[in-house]
């Protein structure tokens, strides 16, 4: 099968052609469509998970994917062949991704049947964006009449927060480029201002403090000086790991290096409000498997517009 794979950690992703793989004992093979595209896969290839024993090289990228399960290898396995599937796929730590014809699910894999009307492609973007923007704004306890600055709200996690917060009536200030201002309200932020300019002038001059901050992009120093647009007793989440709970708190903030938790229900309630009209996913392109390489070294530029989706 042709798979995007990495030799060594650090390595460049490459195209290569590798064995099926073979499900074992509860677990499912997948013959995959379609592959989400996150910057946790280049992560992962450079290393981010490098202390995960028994990886194996050449490691296939990929943690998001849908497809149709064709082969399980025991009869108890909660997916069927013939199925049409998708999820989340632990495997990629260890070296079995999405970026690939084929992959394998267990039992404790984020992986579900798809509804019976949606196509590969969306079925793809969904798990990781979607799960964590759901998962981050129920952490945060956004409520109607907060207002919340969403930064990195361009790319896939931060445009399903922009909705999921403003469904619950919050006023949502978005950091954006100017040429996807008219989508960001659109999708129902209040106020847009550019990432590039001076954030903390550009939002106290056009909205003033605000209750909390979902910061998708954003290192240790930079979150220090942004935590100054936060009111007192506000909240600062950071889904890269950059915030110092501690420093925070001696500001009288609240500070939260988020973590995704998951699971086949996540997916499975993302894939609903989709369905419901309550949440919609802009894919910004959908090159082929073997464009995967350029997609990522593009996805590492950090100028995330929608979804990429990989069409195996």
């Amino acid at each position: 099968m042709r798979a995007i794979t990495v030799a060594e950690y650090g390595a460049t992703p490459s195209l290569m052609n590798l064995p099926e793989p073979e499900p074992g004992p509860g677990e499912v093979q997948i013959e995959l469509v379609a592959a989400g595209l996150n910057p946790l896969d280049w992560k992962i290839a450079d290393g981010m998970r490098k202390d995960v024993p028994d990886v194996r090289f050449p490691l296939v990228l990929g943690t998001d994917g849908a497809g149709v399960v064709t082969a399980a290898g025991s009869d108890d396995t909660r997916l069927k062949v013939g199925d049409r599937v998708f999820g989340a796929f632990h495997g990629a730590v260890r070296g079995q991704g999405t970026y690939a014809e084929f992959t394998v699910a267990g039992p404790d894999d984020a992986v579900a049947v798809m509804p019976e009307e949606m196509p590969y492609v969306l079925a793809a973007a969904l798990p990781t964006a979607g799960v964590a923007a759901v998962e981050l704004v129920d952490d945060v306890g956004i409520a109607e009449g907060q207002t919340i600055l969403v930064i990195g709200a361009s790319g896939g996690v931060g445009q399903n927060a922009v909705q999921l917060a403003a469904a619950r009536g919050a006023d949502v200030v978005a950091t954006a480029r100017p040429d996807a201002a008219d989508r960001m309200r659109d999708l129902g932020a209040a106020t847009v201002v550019d990432h590039q300019d001076d954030l903390n002038a550009q939002v106290l001059a056009q909205h003033g403090e605000v209750d909390t901050i979902i910061d998708l992009v954003n290192g240790p120093s930079a979150t220090e000086h942004v935590a100054g647009l936060l009111k007192p007793g506000g909240t600062y989440l950071s889904t890269v790991h950059a915030v110092n709970p501690d420093a925070m708190d001696a500001r009288g903030l609240r500070g939260v290096n988020f973590e995704t938790r998951g699971g086949t229900a996540a997916v499975e309630h993302v894939a609903a409000l989709v369905e419901a009209g309550d949440l919609r996913v802009a894919i910004h392109a959908e090159p082929p498997l073997e464009e995967a390489p350029a997609a990522l070294a593009e996805s590492r530029k950090g100028h995330a517009d929608g979804k990429t989706v990989i069409r195996i």
